[in-house]
C-alpha cells in the first residue's frame, strides 16, 4: 500500500511487509440440509459436472449417479477453450474499464449502511459507531454464498483488508511514515471499525440487476474493535496465547488485515489474516530506534514475524496492541478465521491448525477421499506456500464439517529442481521439530510456522499469495515478486534475480489428489515485458501487447474452470505503464500461457477478490485503495494523494468526495455467461 506508516519500497504496493426476526435464517434443526444444498451447488453443478473431483469423492458425496455426465461437458469446455470478449488496451486514468459489451456497477462502496438503521455516509462527520453498520474500507477477498436454487438472493461476504488514513480523513496531509500526526483516539476508533469484514444479503431483480437487501437480518460488521471470536485446534489454551484479559487462551476481539480468503464447501467464510505484524507497537527501543526485544522470551519468534511494526498507532492506545504491556496479544493473530455467514449470532473461530503467518488466501477444495484440502501462501519475500489436509472427510452434516479445519495436517512445499514438489508436514516430533530444537508441542509447531518451516528447509518463495486449487488435482500459485532476490539466492522454482514482475506456478498432485505429499511443478508464465530481454518474461507468442501483466495477486476459475488473475503492482505500476487489472489467463491447449485483458482499474487501486456465481451471470470485484499507490509517477498529477487532493474520487466524482474503495457487480450487456 502506498501508506506512510509502511515503507518507501515501490514493490510492496499494499501487500507490505516491511513488515431472529425472519423465517429465512437456518436454524440447528435445519442446518444440516442447508449445508448438504451448499455443497451440492458448489460441487454438484460446478465441479463434478467439469469431471473435477476425484471419482471416490464424487461417490461418497453424491453417490455414483453423479458421475455419468464428465465427459460430456469436458469435450464442450474443450470446443470453446477461447475466452469470449474483445480485450482492452492498457493505460492509466482517473476510472474503471471494461470491456465492450459488460457493464461493471458499483454495489457497494466504503461507508455505505449496511443495516436497516444504519445513519447515512457523512465523510465530513465519521464515527465509529457508525462504521459499525456502514461498509468497511479497502475491501479484498469477495465470496458468495446463494441463499435459494436460483441463486438470485445470496450473502456477499468481504474483507476489509487496512485503512488509507490520508485520503480517509481530512486534515492530515501528506504525512512522513510513522508520524501520525493528528491521529487521535477518536479517528482510531473509526479506522478499527472500518478493519474486518462485511457480510450482505444481495439480491437481483428480474432486469439482471444486484442489489444489497439492507433489512435483512444477516448483514452484519466483523471488526477488530468489538467481534468476540473463538480459538480452536492445537495452540487455543496454550499459556503463549493466554493474556491479560483472557487467561484461557481461547478468547479473542476481533481480527485484522484480512486479505484473500476463501468459501468452505459448506459455505463458511474464511478470512485470512495477512499482515498483522503492522499493528503492534513497542515505546522500548534501543539506541537506534529499533524495538529492543531483549526482554522478550519469544525475542526470536517476533523478529521472525517482524513484531512490532508499528504501522499504526493502536498500540498507543490499547495495551493489547503494544507488546510491552501485552505480549502475547501478537500470537493470537496470524491465523484463518471461519465465519458462518448465515448464521449471524455465531462467534467466528480462529483456527490453530492451519498455521501462523501472513495468510494471503486459504482456498478449499475436497481430495479424492473426500478430505478437505486448504492451500495457502505467506505472502512475504523468501516465505513458503502452505497446504493442510483434514484428518477427516466432507460430508453432509454441519456438525461433522466443523471439526475438519481443528483436525489434520499443515504442510509446506519444497519445489526440487526435477521438478517435483514435496509437501514437508509440520509435525510436532518429526524430523527437527522437538523441544531440542524450540518446539516443545505442536502449539509451538503453529504458533511459530514460519520457524518450523525454516528448520525442514521448504523453499524459499517470490511472496506466495492467493493458490486457486481445481478438483482434477492442479493448483496454481501466484507468486507476486520479489525484487531482494540476489543471483546466489535463485532457485529453480524462483529462476529469476531481482524479480520484479513474478510469475505463476502450475502444481500436479501426484494421482490427481490434492491431498498428496508429492507431485510435479512447473512455471505457467513468467511476468513482465516479453519485449524486454532482461525481465525474463515468458508468454504464449500470441500474447498482445495489451494482454501481459505483472505482479500476480488474486486468482479465481469461473464455472468453466478456466483462470482469472488479478494483479497487484503496487507502487511500481510506472514501470509497466499499465494499472491494474483483471487478466483471462488459459491453462490449456496450444493456447497455454495467452492472457487476455479484460477489466482495469482507476488510477492508484488494485484489484482483489474475483468471485463468479455458479452460473457464470455475474463476477464481483474489488476495486482497493483507488488513488493511492504510485500516483507520485502519474503524469500531470505527480505527488502522493490527500483527503483534499486525490488522484482520483472515484466512484463519486463528487469534489466533497475522496476515493472510495468498492465491490463492482460485472455483468453481460442484456445478460448471458461471461466471456463465453
Amino acid at each position: 500500500m502506498d501508506h506512510k506508516h509502511i515503507t518507501d519500497d515501490p514493490e510492496i504496493g499494499n501487500k507490505a511487509e516491511a513488515y431472529e426476526a425472519f423465517d429465512d435464517i437456518p436454524t440447528n434443526p435445519n442446518l444440516e440440509a442447508t449445508i448438504g444444498d451448499v455443497i451440492n451447488a458448489r460441487y454438484g453443478r460446478r465441479d463434478l459436472l467439469r469431471g473435477m473431483l476425484g471419482v471416490s469423492a464424487a461417490a461418497s458425496l453424491f453417490g455414483s449417479s453423479a458421475l455419468i455426465a464428465p465427459h460430456r461437458a469436458l469435450a464442450a469446455e474443450a470446443r470453446n477453450s477461447r475466452y469470449r470478449f474483445d480485450e482492452l488496451t492498457p493505460g492509466n486514468d482517473q476510472t474503471h474499464h471494461i470491456a465492450a459489451g459488460y457493464d461493471a456497477e458499483v454495489l457497494l462502496r466504503w461507508g455505505d449502511p449496511i443495516t436497516a438503521d444504519a445513519p447515512e455516509f457523512d465523510v465530513m462527520n465519521q464515527s465509529a459507531a457508525a462504521q459499525l453498520q456502514q461498509f468497511g474500507y479497502n475491501n479484498d477477498y469477495v465470496g458468495f454464498t446463494p441463499l435459494n436454487a436460483q441463486g438470485t438472493r445470496g450473502l456477499l461476504c468481504v474483507n476489509h483488508e487496512y485503512t488509507n488514513e490520508e485520503v480517509m480523513f481530512p486534515g492530515l496531509g501528506r504525512q512522513d511514515k510513522q508520524s501520525f500526526a493528528g491521529m487521535t483516539k477518536e479517528l482510531i476508533d473509526i479506522e478499527m471499525a472500518a478493519h474486518g469484514g462485511t457480510v450482505v444479503e444481495i439480491a437481483r431483480d428480474a432486469a439482471g440487476k444486484w442489489s444489497l437487501v439492507r433489512n435483512s437480518a444477516y448483514n452484519r460488521r466483523i471488526t477488530p474493535l468489538h467481534t468476540e471470536m473463538t480459538i480452536d485446534g492445537p495452540a487455543a489454551g496454550h499459556k503463549r496465547m493466554q493474556t491479560k484479559t483472557d487467561a484461557t487462551g481461547k478468547a479473542v476481539i476481533g481480527t485484522l488485515n484480512n486479505c484473500a480468503g476463501g468459501m468452505t464447501p459448506w459455505g463458511t467464510w474464511l478470512m485470512a489474516e495477512e499482515n498483522f505484524h503492522g499493528y503492534f507497537w513497542t515505546d522500548t527501543r534501543d539506541s537506534e530506534g529499533k524495538a529492543d526485544l531483549s526482554s522478550h522470551a519469544d525475542a526470536a519468534s517476533k523478529k521472525r514475524y517482524g513484531i512490532p511494526s508499528g504501522w499504526y498507532a493502536w498500540g498507543q492506545y490499547y495495551d493489547r496492541f503494544n507488546i510491552d504491556k501485552d505480549p502475547n496479544e501478537s500470537n493470537r493473530f496470524g491465523w484463518v478465521v471461519e465465519v458462518d455467514p448465515r448464521m449471524p449470532n455465531s462467534k467466528p473461530v480462529k483456527h490453530t491448525a492451519l498455521g501462523r503467518f501472513r495468510h494471503e488466501g486459504c482456498e478449499t477444495t475436497i481430495s479424492t477421499t473426500g478430505k478437505l484440502v486448504v492451500y495457502m501462501g505467506d505472502d512475504n519475500r523468501f516465505d513458503y506456500q502452505y497446504k493442510y489436509v483434514s484428518n477427516g472427510t466432507v460430508s453432509r452434516s454441519g456438525g461433522a464439517n466443523s471439526k475438519l479445519l481443528r483436525d489434520g495436517t499443515l504442510y509446506v512445499a519444497r519445489f526440487d529442481a526435477d521438478g517435483t514438489v514435496h509437501w514437508l508436514p509440520l509435525v510436532h516430533g518429526e524430523g527437527p521439530l522437538t523441544a531440542e530444537n524450540g518446539f516443545a508441542s505442536q502449539a509451538d509447531v503453529l504458533i511459530d510456522t514460519r520457524l518450523a518451516a525454516d528448520a525442514l528447509g521448504a523453499t524459499p518463495m517470490d511472496r506466495p499469495e492467493d493458490a486457486q486449487p481445481r478438483g482434477d488435482g492442479t493448483a496454481y500459485i501466484m507468486l507476486t515478486n520479489n525484487s531482494r532476490r540476489k543471483t546466489d539466492q535463485i532457485n529453480a522454482a524462483n529462476p529469476r534475480a531481482k524479480n520484479a514482475f513474478g510469475h505463476i506456478i502450475e502444481i500436479k498432485e501426484d494421482a490427481g489428489d490434492h491431498a498428496a505429499t508429492s507431485g510435479s511443478w512447473s512455471i505457467l508464465v513468467s511476468c513482465g515485458d516479453p519485449n524486454l530481454a532482461e525481465v525474463g518474461a515468458q508468454w504464449n507468442p500470441q500474447t498482445s501487447e495489451s494482454g501481459w501483466f505483472a505482479s500476480p495477486d488474486n486468482c479465481a476459475f469461473d464455472a468453466q474452470g478456466r483462470l482469472w488473475i488479478a494483479t497487484d503492482q503496487g507502487r511500481k505500476w510506472g514501470k509497466t505503464g499499465k494499472s491494474d487489472g483483471l487478466y483471462a489467463l488459459e491453462t490449456e491447449g496450444g493456447l497455454r500461457g495467452h492472457s487476455k485483458l479484460f477489466f482495469r482499474c482507476p488510477v492508484g487501486a488494485e484489484l482483489c477478490g474475483p468471485y463468479f456465481t455458479e452460473d457464470s451471470e455475474t463476477l464481483f470485484l474489488a476495486v482497493q485503495h483507488p488513488g493511492t499507490d504510485g500516483t507520485k509517477s502519474l503524469k500531470g498529477f505527480a505527488r502522493a494523494s490527500t483527503f483534499e487532493d486525490p488522484a482520483t474520487r472515484w466512484p463519486d466524482f463528487d469534489p466533497k468526495m475522496p476515493p472510495r474503495p468498492s465491490v463492482l457487480v460485472v455483468t453481460k450487456t442484456g445478460g448471458g455467461k461471461i466471456a463465453v
